[in-house]
């Protein structure tokens, strides 16, 4: 036994100083090429040319207006600032605007136009929800990175996923990271986009959400897709719109990180 004790030794010294493997990124769930959804009745619709919006939308951070024809979205709180002088403190958020259209499975139809933003999407909640931060339930994003120049398409359950209560918190510390990690695995999916897209362009957006499975497509061409059960959330209560924008990245002022939104339409699958 005693002879074998050396090779032992040296097997696990070089079992150390192996080098460790590359991280394997997630493999991405294929996108359905075709509609997971099929209309049926309009539940509502909005080309933003009336004189006063309409009763249903709901503004939720109120950075939005609308002008010949289009909503038109702004990030103002893009950095904290602390409470002073009385004045309470300020968290960074995205611009949101909300529509009070109760739904469970359906398709939102919009076009939309970056003018500075790197971020928008599309969210159902649910206040009444208590499970989840907020009562969000999912989303889709379509986020412009100014740098390269690129899109990327985002999906994500956030009612079984990053907003529900315990990992919602446990996020909040440090040595949980890996066990809130493993807890995330398949509730978020990210696709670069290949499509024609580009800043002062008007994309068309749809995304559908049928029970488990949420799909969004730019221009016709599908471009992410989940499934996750937090998707699957029967009472979605509301629908809202966000834009966010970096100063930092845009190298431009908050007034001009925007989203523009025309000719919306929610109908129902």
């Amino acid at each position: 036994m005693r002879t074998l004790l050396p090779l032992l030794l040296v097997a696990g010294l070089l079992a150390a100083d192996a080098p460790k493997p590359a991280p394997v990124a997630p493999k991405l769930p294929a996108i359905p090429s075709a509609a997971i959804a099929k209309k049926k009745e309009l539940l509502f619709e909005d080309n933003f040319e009336g004189a006063e919006p309409d009763k249903r939308w709901v503004k939720v951070v109120p950075t939005f207006a609308v002008a010949q024809g289009v909503l038109k979205g702004t990030q103002t709180r893009d950095k904290a600032i602390p409470a002073a002088d009385g004045k309470p403190a300020v968290t960074p958020h995205a611009a949101v605007h909300g529509l009070e259209v109760p739904t469970k499975d359906s398709i939102v139809e919009c076009k939309v136009r970056f003018d500075g933003a790197t971020m928008i999407d599309v969210e159902f909640d649910d206040r009444k929800y208590t499970g989840c931060h907020y009562g969000h339930i999912c989303r889709a994003q379509l986020r412009f990175n100014p740098k390269d120049k690129t899109f990327s398409a985002v999906i994500i359950d956030e009612k079984d996923g990053n907003m529900r209560n315990d990992i919602y918190e446990m996020k909040n510390d440090p040595a949980k990271k890996a066990e809130v990690a493993k807890l995330l695995v398949g509730r978020q999916a990210t696709f670069p986009v290949k499509a024609d897209l580009a800043e002062g362009k008007w994309i068309a957006v749809v995304v559908e959400t049928v029970g488990e499975e949420m799909r969004l497509s730019v221009d016709g061409q599908p471009v992410a897709y989940l499934k996750s059960s937090g998707i699957a959330h029967a009472t979605k209560s509301r629908l809202e719109f966000g834009v966010a924008g970096d100063r930092k990245s845009t190298r431009l002022n908050s007034s001009h990180r925007c989203i523009s939104y025309a000719v919306f339409c929610l109908k129902k699958k």
